[in-house]
């Protein structure tokens, strides 16, 4: 009796891992357009209201995103409570680091900043989650970190109108955010991305409810459209970008989130009318260029499953 080939386990891994980095592919355009929503009122809201509406309304997709897939009640439920506390606030502080460099910066400028995160989790998902960072993963990142570089080369050196806040929050933000992000790698082990983004909306909500005190901004309705704008934006692209990693290693996923920028030089030219320079653009075509090398590759060529927990 014939037997049934054995080349079904791999072919499943790559499908995952393909369907990996499409998820992760359209949580860059998400992001993207929740920071430019953020970018829009942030001189005229305060951080953690901000951060409240961003949070509380997020949890309306995810609601029912729990709902689609049939995970309620269950979903709710976890044996790692401490887990969550910790993603929540290192989380929550990443946001804000990351909303202060919008502040103070273009969303390009401050998208490329953030592009140091994926970076920054190849060593880090190396030496804590044990995975294998592959040549080609690491010359497609250093051709992306190359392009950031070349974009913030003005920045850099001619700050200015407190763009080394915006500088030093979004370093800040991009150090945070890749322990976030293999943190969050070892909790989809046991934990499911409805959970992860679930309980990070609550903690986060409650973070920014709690600077109500300190005072809150009006919210006339075209202010308000933007906050809830932001929640939606946030809370699809969390789920999005929790299932990618659930689905591909972090070093996989790590060159594609430089497609985000993309995005980011579009909404600075035809939504706030910033012109960027052509060192900008230099950039974004070499952090497009390592993206699209990278998605010629074999997945299954350039990562190897995680080690069981």
């Amino acid at each position: 009796m014939g037997t049934k080939p054995t080349t079904d386990a791999p072919q499943d891994a790559a499908h995952g891992i393909r369907h990996g980095i499409g998820l992760r592919l359209l949580t860059t355009f998400l992001m993207t357009a929740m920071l430019a929503t953020i970018h829009q009122i942030a001189e005229v809201v305060p951080l953690g209201q901000m951060i409240f509406w961003r949070s509380i309304v997020a949890l309306g997709p995810i609601l029912i995103y729990m709902a689609l897939r049939r995970q309620l009640p269950a979903a709710l439920k976890t044996r790692h409570p401490r887990l969550h506390l910790t993603r929540g606030l290192f989380g929550v502080f990443s946001m804000a680091m990351s909303f202060i460099s919008l502040t103070y910066l273009a969303v390009a400028n401050a998208q490329a900043l953030a592009y140091l995160a994926p970076l920054l989790s190849l060593p880090l998902a190396a030496v804590l989650g044990g995975e294998h960072v592959s040549r080609p993963v690491i010359l497609a990142t250093a051709a992306g970190f190359a392009g950031v570089m070349v974009m913030l080369w003005n920045l850099f050196s001619l700050p200015g109108n407190g763009a080394l806040i915006g500088i030093a929050a979004g370093l800040t933000y991009a150090v945070t955010m890749a322990f976030v992000r293999v943190h969050i790698k070892a909790m989809t082990r046991t934990e499911s991305a409805a959970t992860v983004a679930f309980y990070f909306a609550v903690i986060s909500s409650l973070v920014g409810l709690a600077t109500l005190p300190f005072g809150w901004a009006e919210t006339p309705p075209e202010v308000l459209v933007w906050l809830v704008a932001s929640g939606l934006l946030g809370g699809l692209g969390h789920i999005c970008s929790v299932e990618s990693v659930a689905r591909a290693p972090v070093s996989t996923l790590a060159p594609f989130d430089y497609t985000g920028m993309v995005w980011a030089l579009g909404f600075d030219i035809f939504l706030f009318g910033h012109m960027p320079p052509v060192a900008s653009l230099i950039g974004a075509a070499l952090i497009t260029g390592a993206a699209l090398w990278i998605a010629l590759v074999n997945p299954r060529a350039t990562a190897r499953p995680s080690p069981a927990p």
